[in-house]
């Protein structure tokens, strides 16, 4: 484990074959800092580049997956955004992608940089009272990690518009429609956080390797 939880961090755990990353900042709504963003980007890269782990879990703790980015940290005159270590993992997957797969669990409020993370990994698991919501052309800016294209690939080009255009907020179930989210409202989602949910995804796929 890593990282300072008064300040918000992303730590991980081992789970056998399951690197298990966790978002950790729910005073604020697991809002990202740089130094947290920095903290994801190693975890990646562990599971990237350990041979004995197969598949990556990523979680957060609390009631919410992320509000998105801390913005004064990241942009203006008090940021303290730094760049990628070279070599290391992008958590977006646009620069440099992880070659394992990443199961993803939301919860809660999953707005702008939480979509776009869920988006960079293979199959997410949402539980019922998720709040989506891509809000930055509200704010007169774009997506830059990977809704523009990845919304589109995934929901298709109405939905993906429909979404990306009107910064509204919708639900789990209509992630699911339109294909962001692979598995909710099930059984085993309703009987369980969507936490435990993905980490048992996650052994399934790691059995699949030979």
């Amino acid at each position: 484990m890593s990282g300072n939880s008064t300040e918000g961090r992303v730590y991980h755990e081992r789970h056998d074959h399951v690197l298990k990353i966790v978002i950790d900042n729910p005073a604020k709504k697991n809002a990202f800092s740089p130094e947290m963003m920095e903290q994801l980007s190693d975890a990646f890269t562990l599971l990237n580049k350990e041979e004995d782990l197969w598949v990556g879990v990523l979680c957060a703790k609390g009631d919410n997956f992320t509000a998105g980015l801390d913005m004064p940290k990241f942009f203006g005159p008090t940021a303290t955004r730094k760049p990628r270590p070279e070599g290391n993992i992008d958590p977006f997957g646009l620069a440099n992608q992880c070659r394992k797969p990443i199961v993803t669990a939301v919860t809660g409020i999953v707005f702008t940089v939480g979509i776009e993370m869920m988006l960079a990994g293979d199959i997410v698991v949402a539980a019922d009272n998720c709040r989506f919501c891509q809000m930055e052309a509200r704010r007169g800016i774009a997506p830059l990690g990977g809704a523009h294209f990845r919304f589109i690939t995934r929901a298709g080009w109405g939905d993906a518009m429909y979404h990306l255009m009107l910064c509204d907020e919708f639900t789990s179930a209509e992630a699911y429609r339109i294909g962001l989210v692979q598995e909710a409202s099930t059984r085993r989602c309703r009987q369980h956080p969507p936490k435990v949910v993905a980490k048992s995804v996650g052994e399934e796929l790691g059995r699949q390797i030979p």
